[in-house]
This record gives structure tokens, sequence and C-alpha cells, in this order.
């Protein structure tokens, strides 16, 4: 599914981690990796020279790890450059790190990093919390009751696994259960599995077939608060959790769970946006 992945770098250290991620995703697949650079205008020959050092550094590394690559520098707007290189050269997956205003702002407002969500490839938008070595054991994998591209996610989440030898930990928050004058119902664990949705069961065969270790947990409760307790309760190295589809008004009424993990996470984090049909 991913023979061409695209790591785009800048001047910023995030970047190269999030780089190292498509490295070794590359290396598991047998893909090929574009390491991208996109200078805008206006940026300072400081920055500029940093980036490309960044750019040195990991088609170096990728050679020792004998994985075929190719470097792109270009001056520009870097969506619409990048967007220009996914369809010349068929990209099938981009990494992309965030940056601080990706954190500060609402979801859906325009930054470089989400502008790259709209390419028409599958995107993975990262949020580095520990720049040290990308190594992690225990991935988090938030699930809603109804997923779209669930054969892709699983794919995903299981390359990931395979790349680092981690084990995939699914988690669901289902609304709590409610019966007029009674309040709310508490159920078992074992009612809850019986509850569990079509697509996250779906999602865990998917796992199952590619012999991919894990564990699933249902937790009713706020999703974007249950995840970030989860991921810092269980000590998970990486969460990957899929873009919210919900407009602006209902993100303003009731809040957005990608919001909430991209502020308070305590782990490094993968926004995936998938584009290939299951």
């Amino acid at each position: 599914m991913y023979r061409k992945i695209l790591a785009a770098v800048n001047e910023h250290l995030n970047s190269e981690v999030t780089a190292r991620y498509a490295l070794a995703l590359a290396k598991h697949l047998d893909a090929k990796l574009y390491i991208c650079f996109v200078a805008q205008k206006d940026m300072s020959q400081q920055n500029r020279r940093a980036a490309e050092e960044a750019m040195k550094r990991l088609f170096h590394e990728a050679m020792e790890m004998h994985i075929r690559a190719e470097s792109i520098a270009e001056i520009g707007d870097p969506v619409t450059e990048i967007g220009k290189i996914v369809r010349h050269e068929g990209i099938d997956l981009v990494f992309a790190s965030t940056r601080r205003e990706d954190v500060q702002k609402r979801f859906f407002t325009g930054t470089i990093a989400r502008n790259l969500l709209k390419l028409p490839c599958t995107v993975a938008l990262v949020r580095v919390v520990h720049s040290g070595r990308v190594h992690p054991k225990k991935i988090l994998v938030p699930l809603k009751a109804r997923i779209d591209h669930v054969s892709e996610r699983a794919y995903f989440s299981a390359c990931m696994a395979h790349a680092f030898g981690s084990k995939v930990f699914i988690f669901h928050a289902p609304k709590k259960i409610t019966r007029f004058f009674h309040g709310e119902i508490h159920l078992t664990p074992e009612d809850w599995r019986q509850r569990l949705p079509q697509d996250i069961s779906r999602f865990m065969e998917q796992l199952e077939i590619q012999e991919i270790e894990h564990e699933s947990k249902l937790l009713p409760g706020k999703t974007g608060k249950s995840i970030t307790i989860e991921a810092f309760a269980k000590r998970h190295d990486l969460i990957i959790m899929g873009a919210s589809e919900r407009n602006l008004f209902a993100s303003l009424l009731r809040g957005n769970p990608v919001e909430d993990v991209l502020r308070e996470t305590p782990c490094d984090l993968i926004i995936l946006t998938p584009r290939h049909e299951d």
C-alpha cells in the first residue's frame, strides 16, 4: 500500500524526529523514501542551512539502513510544492510535523501542517513530545464507534508495530448509558465488550490477520480526556488517532477530541488522514 513515502523536513528538530518515523516505516516496507524541504521565500539563511543539514543527516541515515532515498529541495509555498511532488512522484504517504501554532489554534484552522492533510494521499501529522530516539514499544490506538478506511488504519498501525516491535493497545471511550428516571447504568467489562462496535471488531480482526500483539479496552467518558489519561497512566510511547471530521460549529459546541489530545498528549502523537480505499 505504501510504496513511496515522503518526509517533509524544515528547520525545526521536530521535523527531523518525524522523518525518523518515516525512515523506520520505509525500511520495514522496503519503500522508497523522499526527503523533502521547501524553503519559503522569506526564510532566513540560518533556518535554511538548518533544514539542509537535517536533510543530509537523514539521507545519510537512509543510506546506512539500505533504504532507497531521494532528496528534493524546492523554493515556494510548502503546501503547494509538496502537493506537486506528491502528484508527480505518485507518493502514497506523507509524514509532516506539527508546529507550535498547531497546538495553540483550533484544529481545522489553516496552518502549513494542517493544510497538508488535504493532500490526495495519506498523511501522518506528527506531534513530537519526546525528541530523543524514536522507539515506541507501546502504541495506543483510540477508535471511534464508526471508522472510515478501517483496513488502511489497521494496516498503518500494524506496519508501525512491525517496524518498532511494538504492542498495540486499542482504546474506545463509549458514551455512558442512561435511562430516563434511572440515571447512569453501570455495565461490567464483559457487557461493554459485547457492545463493541462492528468497525472496531473489524480493526481488531485486521491486526490478528497481520499477527500483531494487541489488547483492547473500553472506558466510558469524555473522549479526549480519557485518551490522555490512559496514555499517561499506562505510559504509552505513541498515540495513533484519526482526524475528527466534526464541523466547526459542532467542535465549538462539544469540543474536538483531536484538539484535546493534541494539546495534552504525554507522548508522541500521529494524526492519520487515510486516503486509500478499503
